[in-house]
């Protein structure tokens, strides 16, 4: 006998299949950007919390909001079609202070979506989440402290077991989203859109544990995949795969924000693009400052980086590592008693176009060395243009400065300035220009035990050098070949230089083997092709 369901079973099959869902509309929310739904969403959220959990449904519509709280195992699920807009009125974003102790902690207090020691939350769907965040302009020289007064778009703090998933995220008055202090993130296939004001970050992971990104799309006026350490909580363990970042400042960034550290971070198959936006810049260049950003300035430590399979197209400068002395507190009263870390650093599988004249850069500070940082399989084109006064010049140390790749101006090297580190590793390493650069291909300045392995460099007619180095020890220089020409491979400027050795370059485009001839027991040498 074929079975022929009754309007009674459908309604129960339906109610079964949909149990734990509650739709915003049921509860009084209005496909109307004239209309607040802010109350009738809340209500929603709490009733899906107090019922145990689920999902609370945004259908396709237009819906405007100020702030919303989530509440332990609710997740907000956009259908396609649906938009969350925030509201343009600060009024309808209240103050909130968290019980956690960071950097701006009681300026931070506004975001359209916020949770605090909140459990198992999640945003997702196919719909869109917009801050409208050019609303919260306020003009510089405002009396206002305009980094204060605007709302994130997400912010989430002391959270665990957190997950953003297939949601587009646009326009925030600030930082996109700032996981803060979080535990077990899970960041996954986002498309993100911010360039609507000032620090418009892609997202934030600020002090985090057990974080997955991936298959991630972004383009920020400011920094784009961003880990800050901006209390006494570091990142630890985080990767990060399979995304396209534009930024027109920093793409892939550790820092500024250092109090506490980075540790344990894998980073693989990325494309870092200019951005979309060429129009205007509300920080940075649409080409975007930095590639990879790796900087530890106030007193914390970075250790255990691996960053593999990466383009770079478009940044002016590809690759820029940073140990400073800036030790900015987190909190009132704070002393700083132990210097910052840098080290351990594994940089592999990179092509990068489009670098500016500036240069990279890997620099500690003095009595504060990097320490362990590998370079291998890696092609950086540079447009040149440097000076033999650009080479000559001495660098300042700007211990305190906020790390910058320009932050020392046009450097004493076309591809790499290294100074104050110890075992730095270059292995299969090409560092090309596109037009004659007067300076050296690397510079080492208070650099120790270090190799450098085929190496594949340009040189220009007239150079003094295609190499540098200046009171720096232990430096072996191996099966490395120049292309173009330069009046020495290898220049040895003052006087502390001990323990150089040169095996199996292929140097016969060079007037010189090494300068000055005159220094004794410095270079050890042979098997060059002169």
């Amino acid at each position: 006998m074929k079975f022929i369901p009754t309007l009674a079973f459908l309604l129960f099959l339906t109610n079964f299949l949909l149990a734990g869902e509650y739709s915003i509309l049921e509860f009084g929310a209005v496909s109307d950007t004239s209309v607040l739904s802010t109350a009738a969403i809340q209500k929603t959220i709490d009733k899906c919390n107090f019922s145990g959990g689920g999902k609370v449904i945004v259908p396709a519509g237009n819906y405007k909001s100020g702030t919303l709280y989530l509440k332990d195992n609710v997740t907000i699920y956009l259908e396609k079609g649906a938009t969350l807009y925030g509201s343009p009125f600060l009024k309808d974003y209240p103050e909130n202070d968290p019980d956690f102790t960071f950097f701006r902690k009681g300026s931070l207090k506004r975001a359209l979506i916020y949770a605090e020691k909140r459990t198992n939350i999640a945003l997702e769907g196919e719909g869109t989440i917009d801050g409208q965040g050019a609303k919260f302009w306020i003009p510089e020289g405002s009396k206002l402290d305009s980094y204060a007064v605007r709302p994130y778009l997400i912010w989430l703090i002391q959270c665990t077991n957190v997950r953003t998933e297939g949601l587009h995220l646009r326009n925030s008055g600030l930082w996109m989203q700032h996981y803060l202090a979080c535990d077990n993130v899970y960041i996954h296939n986002i498309d993100v859109f911010n360039h609507s004001n000032k620090n418009n970050d892609l997202m934030d992971i600020d002090g985090c544990h057990d974080v997955r990104i991936s298959d991630c799309i972004g383009d920020s006026d400011d920094d784009g995949i961003t880990m800050k350490s901006t209390s006494g909580r570091a990142n630890e363990n985080i990767t990060i795969t399979n995304c396209v970042i534009s930024s027109h400042c920093n793409a892939l960034k550790m820092g500024t924000e250092s109090s506490n550290g980075f540790k344990n971070i894998v980073v693989s198959n990325i494309v870092i693009r200019p951005s979309k936006v060429t129009d205007h810049s509300i920080e940075g260049t649409p080409r975007g400052h930095t590639g990879i950003a790796l900087e530890s300035v106030d007193g914390g430590i970075l250790d255990g980086v691996v960053i593999s399979n990466i383009r770079i197209d478009g940044p002016l400068c590809p690759i820029f590592i940073r140990l400073g002395k800036r030790n900015r507190p987190y909190f009132n009263g704070q002393k700083f008693d132990k210097p910052g870390v840098l080290q351990n650093i594994s940089i592999s599988n990179v092509i990068a176009t489009g670098a500016q004249k500036n240069g990279c850069s890997i620099t500690g500070s003095p009595g504060q060395e990097v320490e362990n940082v590998s370079l291998s399989h890696i092609r950086i084109e540079f447009e040149g243009g440097g000076t033999k006064e650009n080479y000559l010049r001495q660098v300042p140390e700007k211990e305190k400065a906020y790390p910058e790749y320009d932050m020392f101006d046009d450097l004493p090297a076309y591809g790499f300035y290294i100074r104050h580190a110890r075992n730095i590793s270059f292995s299969d390493v090409q560092l090309i220009t596109k037009s004659k650069d007067m300076r050296p291909a690397l510079h080492l300045d208070d650099v120790k035990d270090s190799e450098f392995d085929k190496l594949k460099i340009s040189g220009s007619p007239n150079s003094e050098c295609s190499i540098s180095t200046e009171n720096s020890s232990g430096i072996r220089i191996s099966n490395s070949q120049i292309s173009g020409s330069s009046t020495s491979f290898l220049n040895l400027k003052g006087t502390n230089n001990s323990g150089i050795i040169l095996t199996g370059n292929i140097v016969s485009n060079a007037g010189k083997l090494f300068s000055p001839e005159s220094v004794k027991g410095v270079v050890t040498e042979f098997g060059n092709i002169k």
